[in-house]
């Protein structure tokens, strides 16, 4: 594969002219993944619930992508308060259980936008042939 793709997923947009995430060659590196309900089009009202749809976004992304979350390998999480940080611990052991297969991970305080708790990207091999 030549040239750069862009991945798009049902139910998660930005609300500038931004895809997903861009595939370029066998690599996939995501926008800005956050917890916006798909049925509203809005961040979710609770840390839990966005959270739990950042992992699921990232699920459908990955997916969309032809690769999975088994080939992620770097994630990069933003929050805006450190009292997330247990939810995302517990989202991650859930989708990431083998301690001797996971991908990096760097957490970092930014100022994200009220009501954003979070946000994550990551950079994931598409393995050949997808």
């Amino acid at each position: 594969m030549t040239g750069k793709r862009s991945i798009s997923i049902p139910g998660f947009g930005h609300r500038a002219p931004i895809p997903g995430a861009a595939r370029v060659g066998n690599l996939l590196f995501s926008s800005a993944i956050s917890g916006i309900d798909p049925e509203t089009g809005q961040p979710a009202d609770s840390a839990a619930r966005q959270v739990e749809l950042v992992f699921a976004h990232l699920q459908s992304l990955v997916d969309t992508a032809g690769t999975s979350l088994g080939h992620i390998g770097k994630m990069a999480i933003s929050i805006r308060d450190n009292a997330v940080r247990d939810l995302i611990n517990e989202a991650w052991l859930k989708h990431f259980p083998d301690p001797d297969d996971r991908p990096a991970r760097h957490i970092q305080l930014a100022e994200l936008p009220v009501p954003l708790h979070l946000q994550i990207e990551v950079i994931a091999i598409i393995p050949e042939g997808k």
